[in-house]
């Protein structure tokens, strides 16, 4: 019996975050001991908000170099680019047919840009394009077109693939038969949210991220910048109400996590203390994804050959499903001459 198939995709709008890696990049390659697992970096929709092709193309290699480091095998799952794979966008335009715009008015992203639109006195569509509208089509196709069963998500993404369901539901309906595969979300509840430099959620729209993949200096650097209260050395520290403690929990050990709380219990430790205490644990995690994510940056031929073979294998799987569909709908004419 065949696994069941687990997709995700990340757009390339930049080097990953600590929260990219512990709320999409991990859970993924944790899924592959288990399912057939497919990963995409999300081109197209980063063309929402990125119009420098030299910036798109740096920003893909650097999403493929985080994938390869972070664990990825191309030689046993399936890695590609969102672009290379036509089907998608052709998969995109059927669904749109059965797509309400009642559905897209509810998506939180496009709500999120009609009240900023709002406190600025604006019109509600200002700035706003049909990629951003539509995102969540494409969302949808990304995932149907090959068959997923599960999609491993941060909390606020369960939507999209709550519309992807909506969507892969309304053209089965309409053809009586299960042509779409119903995905289900995956969320990991112990890294729901990663807390950035100030406490809120790690955001690159908040500027308070910690990149992956950065040189040791500029890792402490950041670590040192983690916003803390004002008590001083000699005073008791609570570790649960801490921004420091917080993200350590999710790269210390067990053990390390007991040693550190009872440090700030027992009063004496300033807060450069455990600063550098996150520092130490995140770049023993870091370091060697860093060394090999440095190295595949200096080959991106290899990078190259890797995405075009996942391209190769991922058409393959997409034109059997568009073939299926495109009989279903009516779109292939059969002559009896």
């Amino acid at each position: 019996m065949s696994k069941q198939v687990a997709l995700t995709g990340i757009k390339p709008t930049g080097m990953p975050h600590l929260g990219n890696y512990l709320g999409a990049i991990k859970p993924a390659l944790e899924l592959a001991e288990k399912y057939d697992a497919r990963y995409f970096i999300a081109d197209y929709h980063s063309l929402n908000t990125i119009k420098d092709p030299e910036m798109l193309r740096n920003y893909t290699y650097e999403i493929a170099a985080c994938w390869l480091a972070c664990g990825l095998d191309p030689s046993k799952t399936l890695i590609y680019r969102q672009s290379d794979v036509p089907e998608t966008f052709e998969l995109t335009t059927m669904i749109m047919a059965f797509t309400t715009k009642g559905l897209m008015n509810r998506a939180h992203a496009y709500k999120a840009q009609v009240d900023v639109n709002k406190e600025k006195g604006k019109p509600e569509d200002h700035n706003i394009n049909m990629g951003l509208y539509t995102y969540p089509v494409l969302m949808a196709a990304d995932i149907l077109l090959f068959d997923t069963n599960y999609v491993p998500v941060g909390k606020d993404q369960v939507q999209h693939i709550e519309m992807a369901v909506d969507i892969a539901e309304a053209v089965n309906r309409a053809y009586n038969k299960e042509l779409l595969t119903l995905p289900k979300p995956v969320v990991s509840e112990s890294t729901q949210v990663v807390i950035g430099l100030d406490g809120r959620k790690m955001s690159k729209s908040y500027d308070n991220t910690i990149a992956l993949f950065l040189p040791e200096k500029k890792l402490k650097k950041l670590c040192n910048k983690i916003v803390t209260n004002s008590q001083a050395v000699e005073e008791v520290k609570d570790p649960e109400t801490c921004n420091v403690f917080t993200l350590y929990k999710l790269f210390a050990t067990e053990e390390e996590q007991a040693s550190l709380a009872a440090k700030y219990r027992a009063g004496g430790m300033g807060w450069g203390e455990a600063k550098a205490e996150l520092f130490r644990v995140l770049n023993e995690t870091i370091s060697p994804m860093r060394d090999k994510y440095d190295s595949l940056m200096e080959d991106k031929a290899y990078i190259d050959k890797v995405l075009a073979d996942g391209a190769e294998r991922a058409r393959e799987l997409a034109k059997a499903k568009i073939a299926l569909l495109r009989r279903t709908m009516g779109f292939e004419l059969h002559s009896n001459n």
